[in-house]
């Protein structure tokens, strides 16, 4: 029979969680050793996260993960007792040793073959640090083996005659053997014990492997049988255990079942106090009130002195309290519960439809004519406020920092530069900054190729940087900000810069443009997105095949996003990625054109303005610009743009809205009329349907009616005619 809820594959599922947080931690910490900041307390930290997984395998039994977590354990052990220095070349190990780990623990929670040959080789890089002690005990099979020790004397005796000694350096080698010492654990598990799938027979089975161990049952409180309660554990078990390990290994057996059980153990020969004489009985002593008035409050405070002094001392001596008050408070603990992301995505739904639901019941009312003064119009406001609040209160639930994300880049980094032999350092900043999870997920493969593409193209290689002036180590800047309502990530190298001229010139070679094109500096940027467009001279395994920055684009289109590139030659490239907080709901304009009611991103509206008599300017054919004010702004017509309508020809009394670009420029979008401003939810259009520029999304306005969601850069960067560019796959089919 087959139980749905097994509480063992919770816990187990619990375990990966929690092993996902210390692996993070990890990162953390050997990223502060690194950098040069880290302390002991920093170090204790690594250990003890190491420690924690080998710890939570080892009940699971997933001996592969335990077995290396041991051998990097006793690695960072020597580095926390002192006897092993943390140069560059060890922090390279264990930045690797990590990795692996968190590859092991993948592998162990999806239950694949194990790399063994990688394990391997990580196993010598980390018993390397270790010298001639080797590595440590700690498993079942690896026994401490001592050596016969072989010891010679040279002693300087006043004797006459030394024919009749014996010649010391002939002696057979004096073994000692095996340290052992011999403890006494006493076990007595609680009822939560079980509730936990703990067992004390995986407990005790592991208390065997450390050594020789004679295991006793206590059964003298068990109850008879017409009163036995199986959620009550009525038995205990004394261990005598004969091992050459340490205390410590024995206490970290019961670590995940602390609190949950009676522990003790005690060497045996050591006294526990019970052979001690007992201590005398003192006198009864009757209060003493004891008055101070210069010092003391007026309270009398009634004391129990000590045992009484001479006569002649007239002072008594005043007992300290004996629960003396903490200077300061604890810091209480943050509470954490952990949710199923289904369930979230679940809430996310319900409150989409709410939303949905609230601006049904708005237009309704709105449409029956009640006065906005009236009770139900009052209602209504109060329900607009308390569903936003429900909405940005799950959209926080949904909600990430991207710090996980960017450490997964640390390891792309060490592995790329690994790949080219290049010294290359990853530099982040904003690593609390919150992003939605799925937006989060799926900017995991644009970022790879991103790095990927810093390491190999952006940065020279040690004798080109020392050439020409900058540090032998190169150095990718990784950050995340919020910005506009949208969150932007920034990767920038300082490496050589974009080769404007070379790309020109491998994209005429290629066919991607004609041969007589004169691009701007943008433009030509702009080709390292073309499909089948590669800088690589030869095909490696980090590029070369000219599909990155290709798949790079489409991955950040997909999100309502976009990218920018910004070079100067000698100093390094920057690709800022500009992406929704959100991919649920957001804030929107409803506008209508050529009585089609679309939806804009409120955020990117600046402005909205009424054009007059005089305020459009032609500067050339098909091509218009808007007066704002003491500048000029080119106008884009929505209708025409979007196929809706021809362009027009008057321009007097339309309504345009002006529009922040992500390169930090402005446009205006020529509209026919705006309708409300509200949150719509978003909905995203199926793979089956064409996407067309310009279309982000789709959602459900308040009468039941469909509206297509904008993405004015989108329309923005297809209406503008690149000169000499061929039409590619991004902007074909659009409406002329």
């Amino acid at each position: 029979m087959t139980v749905d809820n097994d509480p063992m594959a919770e816990i187990r599922a619990s375990f990966f969680i929690e092993s996902e947080e210390l692996l993070e931690a990890l990162q953390d910490g050997l990223q502060l050793m690194d950098d040069g900041a880290a302390d002991n307390e920093t170090i204790n930290v690594v250990f003890r996260a190491v420690h924690s997984i080998k710890g939570g395998a080892g009940a699971f039994g997933l001996e592969g993960l335990v077995h290396f977590a041991h051998r990097y354990e006793t690695v960072l052990d020597e580095v926390r007792a002192g006897r092993l220095q943390v140069e560059t070349e060890a922090l390279k190990v264990f930045f690797q040793a990590a990795d692996h780990l968190s590859d092991l623990v993948r592998i162990s929670r999806d239950n694949d073959p194990l790399p063994d040959e990688e394990t391997e080789v990580l196993l010598k890089a980390l018993d390397a640090f270790l010298g001639d002690t080797g590595p440590v005990s700690g498993t079942a099979e690896e026994d401490i083996e001592f050596q016969p020790m072989g010891l010679s004397l040279d002693l300087d005796l006043p004797v006459g005659d030394t024919a009749d000694l014996p010649d010391l350096d002939a002696l057979p080698p004096l073994d000692l053997g095996p340290v052992t010492t011999t403890y006494e654990i006493t076990f007595a598990p609680q009822a939560d014990l079980f509730d936990t799938g703990n067992e004390p027979a995986t407990l005790l089975r592991n208390l065997q492997q450390l050594g020789t161990a004679k295991v006793t049952c206590d059964s003298s409180r068990l109850p008879p049988l017409d009163q036995l309660r199986p959620d009550v554990p009525h038995l205990s078990w004394t261990v005598i255990l004969q091992t050459d390990v340490e205390e410590s290994e024995i206490v970290s057996i019961f670590e995940f079942v602390e609190g949950l059980c009676q522990l003790d153990i005690k060497k045996q020969g050591e006294p526990d106090g019970s052979d001690l004489p007992p201590l005398p009985d003192l006198p009864p002593v009757e209060p003493t009130i004891v008055e101070h008035p210069e010092t003391l409050p007026q309270t009398p405070i009634e004391v129990t002195p000590a045992p009484p002094a001479p006569v002649d001392d007239p002072v008594s001596t005043i007992a300290a309290p004996t629960q003396p008050a903490q200077a300061t408070a604890p810091t209480a603990a943050k509470s954490v519960v952990r949710v199923d992301l289904d369930r979230i995505e679940r809430l996310v739904n319900l409150v989409g439809e709410l939303v949905i639901n609230q601006a049904m019941l708005s237009q309704s009312l709105e449409h029956s004519g009640l006065s906005p003064h009236s009770d139900a119009m009052s209602g209504l406001e109060e329900f607009q406020r308390l569903t936003r609040d429900i909405q940005d209160s799950v959209m926080m639930i949904r909600a990430q920092p991207v710090k996980s994300l960017f450490q997964r880049m640390s390891r792309i980094v060490r592995e790329a530069s690994a790949a080219v032999e290049k010294d290359v350092r990853l530099v982040t900043t904003g690593e609390a900054t919150e992003v939605d999870k799925t937006v989060i997920e799926r900017l995991a493969d644009p970022l790879t190729h991103m790095i990927r593409n810093a390491v190999d193209h952006g940065l020279e290689t040690k004798e080109e940087r020392l050439a020409a002036g900058k540090p032998a180590q190169g150095k990718v800047n990784l950050s995340a900000a919020h910005r506009s309502g949208r969150v932007v990530i920034e990767i920038a190298d300082d490496g050589a810069g974009i080769d404007r001229p070379k790309v020109l010139q491998l994209a005429i070679d290629k066919g991607l443009i004609p041969p007589d094109s004169n691009l701007t500096d943008t433009e030509i940027d702009n080709l390292l997105f073309l499909p089948g467009f590669s800088t690589a001279a030869t095909v490696s395994n980090l590029s070369g095949r000219g599909v990155g920055m290709d798949v790079v684009r489409t991955s950040i289109q997909a999100l309502g996003g976009r990218i920018t590139t910004t070079s100067l030659p000698g100093q390094g490239t920057t690709f800022s990625i500009s992406l929704p907080l959100t991919l649920a709901v957001l804030d929107g304009m409803v506008i209508e054109v050529a009585e089609e009611t679309l939806v804009l991103p409120l955020n990117l509206v600046i402005e909205t303005l009424t054009l007059q008599r005089g305020d459009v300017e032609m500067v050339r054919p098909g091509r218009n610009v808007v007066r704002v004010r003491s500048g000029f702004v080119p106008l884009f017509d929505l209708g025409a743009a979007l196929g809706y309508r021809p362009p027009l020809d008057d321009f007097e009394g339309s309504v345009v809205l002006l529009i922040a670009n992500e390169d930090e420029t402005n446009a205006a979008l020529l509209i026919d009329n705006i309708l409300d401003q509200r949150q719509v939810v978003i909905k995203g259009l199926d793979e089956s349907f064409y996407r067309a520029p310009g279309i982000a999304a789709a959602t459900i306005l308040g009468d039941g009616q469909i509206a297509l969601i904008l993405d004015p850069s989108d329309i923005i960067s297809t209406a503008i005619p690149k000169p000499g560019l061929s039409q590619t796959s991004s902007d074909a089919g659009v409406p002329a």
